[in-house]
């Protein structure tokens, strides 16, 4: 990327305001006009243009804001966020979701939606955003925003390239999504070929729990992991875990072993299902974990292998199975563990599950490298947007 040279010499420079305007329209019957796709800010993905989910109108909304096809979707709320969204059909969205629209006798349309994913106008809307909880910018804050742009011949030429740079993460996203079914199948023909199950509280495993509290007052440093700590697939971003001070009365330190599964116990909102769990892959040392969560111990590995039962629970869980066994009190989520302990895992020889065990691990390294490549074609696509803008 380096590499690449821009020479701006000719670039004129404009405000935002000359070069795209906010569109503020609304509908009091998008059923009769034909908009059907009802975006909200949960809609657009960080850092992707592409929107791949969206509501209809068989859902009850509040939404009038109008967007046609060809207009740019940014999320003012929370622009920490990143949600920029170039809309490929008509439809509706919410108020928090600013709807802009190229001037084109200026800016090529295919063109704006770079503009707003630049490192320099998420600055600028991160400035003039105002509010504490949930801050917002508006369009006047950002139509002062200066930058450099070419003749619409070079528009056209980087525009092309940013597309298909665009192209090569969308190509990558669609083998990872062939890579998450294949998974999934192979999960599910797996499980199914077992002949007989056994319930969770009768396996040989030794549960742990989280936090308690002791009387001794003295305090320490040490990492203590939380859900949020959880990644893809139940691997833990111990990148993201730095030891911090606490009181041994408040927190007690647990020696997690290779192969302990944490379960997710509590925690999140009404919409956030809990019951993820985590594989401990790292070498036995001094953690401690949240009493959001608990820790399951297998005993006894001539009945059934960490791995393999954490592969299930995993699956469970993305199943929707814990969605069928949570209470909600004040707001968050609970999982009933004795109901949780009660699940009938599947039952396989010791062989078969090593077996299985090796066809996922071979998936999910696959998986893996998927994500890697997708999240460095990002990488580059993003430092391309900023050399040009």
């Amino acid at each position: 990327m380096n590499e690449l040279h821009i020479d701006k010499t000719h670039w004129k420079k404009y405000r935002f305001d000359e070069v795209c305007r906010q569109v503020n329209e609304a509908t009091k019957d998008p059923a009769t006009e034909g908009l059907d796709h009802v975006i909200g800010l949960e809609h657009i993905e960080p850092n992707n243009l592409h929107i791949t989910h969206w509501d209809t109108l068989d859902k009850e909304t509040t939404f009038t804001r109008k967007f046609k096809k060809g207009q740019v979707l940014f999320g003012r709320r929370r622009a920490y966020q990143r949600k920029v969204a170039y809309a490929e059909f008509d439809g509706i969205c919410s108020g928090d979701i600013l709807v802009f629209e190229a001037i084109e006798k200026v800016m090529l349309p295919e063109l704006l939606p770079f503009l707003i994913q630049s490192e320099g106008f998420f600055q600028k809307a991160l400035e003039t955003s105002a509010g504490s909880l949930s801050p917002r910018t508006k369009f006047k804050e950002l139509a002062d925003y200066e930058f450099l742009l070419p003749p619409k011949a070079e528009q056209k030429r980087l525009a092309e390239l940013l597309w298909a740079a665009d192209e090569v993460v969308e190509k990558e996203k669609r083998e990872k999504s062939q890579l998450d079914f294949y998974r999934q199948s192979k999960l599910k023909s797996i499980f199914q070929s077992a002949n007989t199950h056994v319930r969770l509280k009768d396996l040989p495993i030794e549960e742990i729990n989280g936090l308690w509290k002791t009387e001794d007052s003295d305090s320490i440093e040490i990492s203590v992991i939380r859900s949020t700590e959880f990644s893809d697939y139940g691997a833990i971003c111990f990148d993201k875990l730095e030891p911090m001070p606490v009181k041994i009365s408040q927190y007690k330190t647990r020696k997690l072993l290779h192969s302990d599964i944490i379960v997710e116990r509590s925690g999140g909102g009404p919409d956030q299902p809990v019951g993820r769990v985590c594989y401990f892959e790292k070498e036995d040392g001094e953690y401690s974990f949240s009493n959001f969560t608990s820790c399951i111990r297998v005993s006894n590995n001539n009945v059934i292998l960490p791995k393999y039962l954490f592969y299930f629970l995993e699956y469970y869980w993305e199943m929707g199975g814990t969605d069928r066994i949570q209470n909600q009190t004040t707001g968050i989520r609970n999982l009933d563990y004795e109901l949780y302990k009660m699940i009938k895992v599947p039952m396989l020889t010791i062989d078969e599950q090593k077996q299985a065990i090796n066809v996922i691990d071979q998936i999910q390294q696959s998986i893996f490298a998927s994500k890697t490549q997708i999240e460095q074609s990002q990488q580059i696509k993003q430092e391309l947007i900023n050399k040009v803008f």
